[in-house]
Order: C-alpha cells, then structure tokens, then sequence
C-alpha cells in the first residue's frame, strides 16, 4: 500500500505542475498568439509540436490536460486501495510520454520513471492477495 500512495503523491504533483498550468497557457496563447516564458527562461510546453496552428496546439495542451486528470483519478483509486488504480495509472504513462515528448517536458521522466516503478511493484505485491484489494 506505502508504494502506491506514494506513487499517488508523485502523480498528483506531476498534475500540478505540468497539468495544471495547460489552462493559463492555452489562454495565454489564444490571446497573444505565442506561449509564455517560464520564469523568463523558455517557452512553456515549447516543444516540436509548437509550429502547429494556436488552436491546435490549444487542443494538445487540452488532451494532456485530461490525461493527466484521468491519471491523477487513477491514483485516487490507487490510494484508496483499488487494483484498477494501479493498472490504470501504469497504462496511462505511455499516453503521457508521447505530450512529454511533443511538449519537451524533460523532468515529467523522472516522475513517470519513479511512478511506474512503484505502481509495478505494488502490483507485483498483490500476487497473493485478493481481486481489488490493497494490503495495508
């Protein structure tokens, strides 16, 4: 159960941080026609698919967005103790690697690395434990 709730808290701030702000930016982007600097850095969710049309581009910010909220409602599940949870949140994450890839996203790696890993091994530690239920 430990594993999954903290893969659960990985999840939900990888939400956070990067699910999260697909909203202000998509805005940001409808108004002026360019995406915003991060701290005056770079370009948010810049990436090969930011040549594509603004309302396009919207779109893929707006499809991650819902993938990282199914993900984040996967954990939940997860957390509260469900096997579909943790099956859920683990076939989500080749979904997400391709916005990682389209957005560069460089550090969502390391939180899809480390959630998969714990996701896997609370799976693997339901081997002998009943349908549906977490071990406490």
């Amino acid at each position: 159960m430990r594993k999954a709730r903290i893969a659960a808290v990985l999840t939900w701030i990888y939400a956070a941080a990067y699910g999260i702000p697909a909203i202000p930016v998509s805005i940001h982007l409808l108004q002026n026609g360019y995406l915003p600097m991060f701290m005056d850095l770079f370009p948010m969710y810049a990436g090969p698919w930011d040549v594509v049309e603004s309302w396009i581009f919207v779109t893929l910010l707006m499809g991650f967005l819902v993938v990282v909220l199914v993900a984040a409602a996967a954990a939940w599940l997860a957390w509260k103790g469900h096997r579909y949870g943790l099956v859920l949140g683990l076939a989500l994450l080749p979904v997400e690697a391709v916005f990682w890839l389209g957005f560069d996203l460089p550090f969502p790696w390391v939180f899809g690395v480390a959630r998969g890993l714990l996701y896997a091994f609370a799976l693997m530690s339901l081997r002998q434990r009943p349908e549906g239920q977490l071990a406490g």
